[in-house]
């Protein structure tokens, strides 16, 4: 199966997987609202793949075959000033 990834033109550091080239027919259309022109990044055959970068390629998997798309939403912000008080000894 192929994978179409695309980059969000609205939100950084957020990707939609399709399992089709341009086909955003899956997608709900106030997701595809909010989540701006999506610009093609990488077309892939995701079962001859092991892993991803940050997504779980098994939730990936099963997402497209589930619902035809995959949203990767960037990673939390680091709380760097809990952070800092967790390596002091300062939170429990």
């Amino acid at each position: 199966m192929l994978c179409a990834v695309y980059k969000s033109s609205r939100k950084a550091e957020t990707y939609l997987f399709v399992s089709k080239r341009d086909d955003f027919s899956q997608v709900p259309e106030p997701l595809l609202a909010m989540f701006g022109t999506p610009k093609l990044v990488m077309v892939f055959p995701i079962n001859q793949r092991d892993k991803l970068g940050i997504a779980d390629i098994e939730k990936v998997r099963a997402e497209l075959a589930d619902k035809g798309y995959y949203l990767q939403l960037p990673p939390p912000p680091e709380n760097l000033l809990k952070s800092y008080r967790q390596g002091q000894g300062l939170d429990n």
